[in-house]
């Protein structure tokens, strides 16, 4: 097996792309906004909230939890949903460096 690309980047690039992938489908920034716009956790069934299937949001949940955007406890029969502030805040402050940057190169830009 050869080595993993990811091996060739900082932490902190692989730590970003995992993020972003994580929120590049609709259905998760769907997801995420839903949660903010509650301003709480939720339990409630977000089935309810989307247009898709029980399996597909819980698939779109793990992928969102796993990366670190949102976290989740176990209540009862149900668990949890709520943004993780702290790792959003540090996804933006991280993807707004690079825009950062990209608009001062932009000036040497064809």
């Amino acid at each position: 097996m050869g080595v993993s690309k990811s091996s060739f980047f900082t932490e902190e690039q692989n730590e970003l792309a995992s993020k972003l992938k994580a929120l590049a489908h609709p259905a998760r920034i769907a997801i995420v906004q839903y949660i903010l716009k509650q301003k709480k956790c939720i339990c409630t069934n977000i089935v309810e909230e989307l247009p898709l299937a029980q399996p597909t949001i819980s698939q779109h949940l793990k992928e969102l939890k796993s990366s670190g955007i949102i976290k989740g406890t176990i209540e009862g029969k149900g668990i949890c949903y709520c943004v993780d502030e702290e790792n959003l805040s540090k996804t933006i402050a991280n993807l707004q460096e690079i825009l950062n940057e990209m608009k001062l190169e932009k000036d040497d830009c064809c």
